[in-house]
């Protein structure tokens, strides 16, 4: 039997449950257009609400009942009365007997005479609905706080045969695809919303990952795997979408780009599940075991030794005795093997911050895209371009998001800025056909400066930096551009930047890039070789250079910074063989400026504290 699905890889509105599911009804609208209609839709998980929603999940979370009442209301209306069935896999927030759940909605939408007609059990129209058993509470994740846990796996009966539906996180445990299968399923379901990590190969390091983890389903279980994943990005965080149909011999039989919303189609024969497990028998192998296996499970769960025994050898055979005897009189040679050695760790070397530049171009495109034209609603945006390295590719890059015409970019000198600095921001400006402005904030930085006779370098250099933030909103207000940060993550990590000022805009694409990466980055799209080449520079005091100021090279830096955020601690680096000195310095200047990365910190006396309590994130 021939199975015909189609994934629906979209971004959602974020909280927009309407408009969420008038996206869904552009997608009914289109489905009669396709070679073959589908018999099953899958969307992504949280696609009706957005996912990174914290405390505003209770103010989403509907009734599995309304969701699907909704979907077949919108498919009725687009695709009328004699549409054929269509069965839709729908991530949303839910709410279930006064509890909220991540769940997936499993249903068959059409009139009620096509339902009966489809379904010899009689009008079931919903047949399944999956709450999220494992919810990630780790990194960026907080589900735990936000929702409660499943507690049932369970395939079910669909017109073509028996599925199962996962929730992103419930694929990463083995367990969970095994159970679907004893259960009987054929096809499993898998809705995500995994925002995108890792960029050092051709793909976001989790969109590899979920290949793994379908194949490992898909090939252990022999089932086909149908993975439907978000598009979009929220907070910052991207989704890469990347989805796909896996069969049940572990091949990639469709797959969806990446960033793009998209339809993938295929058609699985569930014919070929016999032939598959035939080949590779594992799931009947473990169908026999599974009663031992679960007593093993139970003992190791009460925390009972485990009991192996084996018969001993009484004597040594006598053809092994008589072995050694001749080989002890024989004429012996050592033999040498060839040995293989792991490679020496090299505290030198920059392996670690290598990444694919082109991949992080076209993700931060994306990420601009998402935050400034799709979230917020603006088209034009102001940056200040000092002519550094990162105010540089900051440019570049929204000069492809958006346009050149869309860029304006001001030049923000005072009167002994580097000449230097304003030249190469030219050369942006003429490379690229940006809109430009220069002024001057001598006068203006100056007239608050020399009331104060004790006023020092530092002072004046934080005053200009905050100037010139004055000058990027008041543009921002006046002409409704958003302003762009520049600030990348060396700095933001070391507090090397002015609080309230370079750290101020909405919309920072570099934050998460460290300096190194940086010019890797600027290189690859072509920011010229004269300003990524020269030593950086806050140009706030006449010879000054961010690494003097610093201590420490960026390289260096970079170096130590990845390992610590990773939670190695300063003996171990040094033991690595990293200087202590240096080690001694980044730990400082990270411990030493957590307050600058945050906001300001207030008295909690309720238990409605915003931050603490009243959770929303920024886009929501």
């Amino acid at each position: 039997m021939q199975v015909n699905v189609t994934i629906g890889q979209i971004r959602p509105r974020k909280g927009d449950y309407a408009a969420n599911i008038a996206r869904i009804g552009d997608i009914f609208a289109q489905l009669p257009t396709l070679a073959v209609y589908p018999d099953v839709l899958a969307l992504p998980e949280t696609i009706l609400d957005g996912y990174f929603l914290e405390g505003g999940v209770r103010e989403v979370a509907r009734p599995a009942g309304q969701v699907y009442a909704d979907l077949n209301a919108a498919y009725l209306d687009i695709c009328g009365n004699d549409a054929p069935c269509l069965d839709i896999a729908v991530g949303f927030y839910e709410r279930y007997r006064d509890h909220f759940y991540n769940s997936a909605l499993y249903a068959t939408l059409g009139s009620t005479a096509q339902i009966q007609s489809a379904h010899p059990d009689g009008y079931r129209p919903i047949r399944h609905v999956h709450r999220k058993v494992f919810l990630p509470t780790y990194g960026v994740f907080d589900e735990a706080r936000f929702v409660e846990a499943g507690r049932q796996i369970a395939a079910f009966d669909a017109a073509y045969g028996r599925a199962a539906i996962l929730i992103c996180e419930d694929a990463w445990h083995n367990v969970s695809g095994l159970v679907a299968a004893l259960d009987g399923a054929q096809v499993v379901f898998l809705v995500s919303a995994s925002p995108a990590r890792g960029n050092s190969g051709d793909r976001p390091g989790n969109v590899e990952h979920w290949e793994d983890l379908a194949r490992r389903i898909a090939d252990e279980q022999g089932v086909f795997v149908v993975l439907a994943q978000l598009t979009g990005s929220e907070g910052g965080k991207a989704f890469a979408g990347g989805s796909f149909v896996m069969g049940p011999r572990g091949e990639l039989l469709a797959s969806g780009p990446l960033w793009d919303d998209a339809l993938i189609c295929a058609a699985l024969d569930l014919d070929d599940l016999p032939l598959a497990r035939a080949d590779t028998p594992l799931l009947a192998d473990l169908q026999t075991m599974l009663p031992h296996i679960q007593a093993e499970i139970a003992r190791a769960a009460r925390h009972e030794p485990t009991v192996v025994r084996w018969d001993a050898a009484h004597t040594r055979s006598e053809d092994v005795q008589r072995k050694a005897k001749s080989s002890a009189a024989a004429d012996r040679r050592t033999v040498h093997l060839p040995v293989w050695s792991a490679t020496a760790f090299d505290p030198e070397s920059d392996a670690i911050l290598q990444m694919n530049p082109e991949l992080a171009r076209r993700w931060l495109i994306e990420f601009l895209r998402d935050e400034v034209m799709r979230r917020r609603g603006f088209r034009d945006v102001v940056l200040a371009l000092s002519g550094g390295v990162d105010s540089a590719l900051t440019a570049f890059l929204c000069a492809e998001a958006f346009g050149p015409e869309h860029v304006l970019a001001l030049r923000l000198p005072y009167r002994t800025s580097s000449r230097e600095s304003l030249e190469h921001a030219q050369l942006c400006i003429d490379q690229l056909g940006m809109r430009a402005a220069t002024i001057y904030i001598s006068a203006a930085v100056d007239s608050y400066a020399n009331l104060d006779p004790e006023m020092n370098a530092h002072r004046k250099g934080n005053i200009m930096a905050r100037m010139r933030m004055i000058i990027l909103f008041d543009h921002s207000q006046k002409l409704r551009h958003l302003p762009i940060g520049t600030g990348n993550k060396t700095e933001r990590l070391f507090g090397y930047y002015t609080w309230h000022a370079d750290d101020s805009p909405p919309v920072n694409p570099l934050g998460d890039l460290f300096k190194t990466q940086v010019w890797q980055l600027a290189r690859h799209v072509g920011v010229p070789s004269v300003i990524v080449d020269k030593p950086a520079s806050a140009d706030l005091i006449v010879g000054q250079t961010d690494e003097g100021d610093i201590g420490i090279s960026y390289p260096r830096a970079d170096r130590i910074l990845h390992f610590l955020l990773q939670g190695y601690s300063v003996d171990r680096l040094i033991a690595l063989g990293f200087p202590a000195d240096d080690v001694g310095l980044v730990k400082r200047r990270l411990d030493g400026t957590h307050w600058k990365r945050h906001l300001p910190s207030t008295a909690m006396l309720s238990s409605t504290a915003i931050g603490e309590y009243y959770l929303r994130p920024l886009d929501f």
